[in-house]
């Protein structure tokens, strides 16, 4: 829509022209060109805190002790001071604004973790309508637990792990939710699911799809459990009808359900009756035992009655690279309990069904505005350019496959909404930086934001780390991004080996 990158003329175009039907805030999120972060404050002056990210409604900024003991939330706040002279631009800024007070203001520290526990600093997962944050701690992880009845061997055990569900504008505890002896995928929020007011918790160990639902007074109630038993009345049936004692005899009802859906599926892929029952022999008792032995690793919900629901061996359900696994997904209706389809992650209907509605997968919250325009290659033609680029250069298109589908099922709200990531804006190099929430390897260079209108122009930069200084390249050096969702401003995060951690402000002044 806008002919000039003046900031002036683009506001005067907005007011005469009408931007296509249903493209307005795409239209206005094209002004972010113009308000970029254009000052840094390096190794600011700040609590020495594990930063963890701004809330995606971008009213909070959540971060945790050293000790991982405590809570702290903040709230973003514009910087301000004031100056005397003519040309304030061209001044530096006074020392009481290089703190990150001038930034931030704490709203409250919660002590949340016991002396034996600690909290999982990875772990967050936001409530956006009712600004309630679910955290996680738990004790030490054992291996050497014996398994009890239920449990799946070769998983580990973790004596105690519980989930907080805390109101973020006081730091009130409002309800928890603990686990014990069993085992739940923390770090990333790998094992946990928030869609609406819907939470979906996984226990590897014991196999169980836990499904809460969070309710406005804070409670969280637990809706069903799914894994042994799929229907409410399951256990109390099996129990009215049983002769005698069965143990561990019978097979749980999710496994039962995927073995009679695989049976069917391959049944009906053969429709010669003399050739069925060596069809049948080949493709489904051969590996009989290997789909008894397939074990739950995530979940997340498609929708309110869907769930996505991957399986694998036990030893990449506690891996934490599952690239090598031979690997299943499974859509499966709650309140049907039946399973709708099921795929292998090298099936090349699945990857279609990935590429194509990529959108579906991230189940987005409706309530979350910001997180409705992160750019994916369903919604944005210069990520789909990069994906198809990937895709001619793999060698093997199987193990493209099963590449892409590592992704799934994806991981909630694990990318940042900012509109600095918007592929349609600007272009960087994603090795260094991108929407996804993961620690990477600190660049002896600024990261360059680059105009996707102006090819060559060059918006803003960030580098993380100290301002000057030599590069050692022999310490490991782990740098985050915290990007807030719509103010220009954005915190880079180094940290050395056996040296203090930086903290950069990036900000437009």
């Amino acid at each position: 829509m806008f002919r000039s990158s003046n900031v002036a003329a683009r506001v005067f175009e907005r007011q005469i022209l009408t931007p296509r039907p249903g493209a307005s805030v795409n239209v206005v999120r094209q002004f972010y060109e113009n308000m970029c972060p254009s000052y840094t404050i390096y190794d600011i002056d700040c609590p020495d805190h594990s930063f963890r990210k701004f809330t995606d409604d971008g009213q909070y900024l959540v971060s945790f002790s050293r000790n991982h003991q405590d809570l702290i939330i903040y709230r973003p706040t514009w910087l301000s001071f004031s100056c005397k002279e003519e040309d304030c631009d061209s001044h530096d800024l006074p020392p009481k604004a290089k703190k990150f007070d001038s930034f931030f203001t704490q709203i409250c520290c919660v002590p949340l973790a016991s002396t034996n526990e600690f909290i999982c600093k990875d772990f967050f997962l936001y409530l956006e309508n009712l600004q309630f944050g679910l955290f996680a701690t738990s004790t030490a992880q054992s291996h050497d637990t014996p398994a009890t009845e239920g449990a799946i061997h070769g998983v580990p055990s973790i004596e105690k792990i519980t989930f907080y569900l805390v109101r973020l504008e006081d730091g009130m505890v409002l309800d928890e939710k603990a686990f014990c002896n069993d085992f739940v995928n923390l770090p990333h929020s790998m094992g946990a699911f928030l869609y609406e007011d819907l939470l979906c918790i996984v226990s590897l160990r014991y196999q169980i799809i836990h499904i809460l639902q969070i309710r406005d007074s804070g409670n969280l109630v637990e809706v069903r459990n799914i894994g042994a038993f799929c229907r409410e009345d399951d256990q109390l049936f099996l129990h009215s009808h049983a002769q005698v004692t069965q143990g561990s005899s019978f097979l749980s009802g999710m496994k039962q359900r995927l073995l009679s859906f695989i049976f069917r599926k391959t049944w009906n892929e053969e429709a010669d009756q003399t050739l069925r029952v060596q069809h049948l022999k080949k493709k489904f008792y051969f590996h009989f035992q290997d789909y008894v032995d397939l074990i739950i690793w995530k979940v997340q919900f498609l929708d309110r009655h869907h769930l996505l629901i991957k399986f694998g061996s036990v030893d990449g359900g506690v891996s934490r690279s599952t690239d090598q696994h031979l690997a299943f997904f499974v859509v499966y209706n709650m309140e049907t309990t039946e399973i709708v389809s099921f795929y292998q992650n090298s099936s090349e209907e699945m990857y279609s069904l990935f590429e194509q509605f990529c959108d579906h997968f991230h189940a987005n919250s409706r309530s979350s505005f910001h997180a409705n325009f992160i750019s994916s290659h369903s919604n944005n033609i210069h990520a789909l350019d990069q994906l198809c680029s990937i895709k001619t250069k793999a060698s093997n298109a199987s193990q493209f496959v099963k590449k892409m589908m590592t992704s799934l099922p994806y991981t909630c709200q694990s990318q940042s909404p900012s509109p600095y990531f918007d592929l349609s804006l600007f272009r960087y190099d994603e090795k260094l930086i991108s929407a996804t929430d993961r620690h990477r390897h600190a660049s002896e260079h600024p990261i360059k934001f680059i105009s996707r209108r102006q090819p060559n122009v060059l918006k803003f930069k960030i580098k993380p780390g100290p301002e000057a200084g030599g590069w050692d390249a022999r310490p490991k050096r782990i740098s985050s991004f915290l990007f807030h969702p719509f103010l220009p401003l954005a915190l880079s995060v180094q940290q050395t080996l056996m040296q203090p951690t930086v903290v950069n402000i990036h900000f437009r002044r």
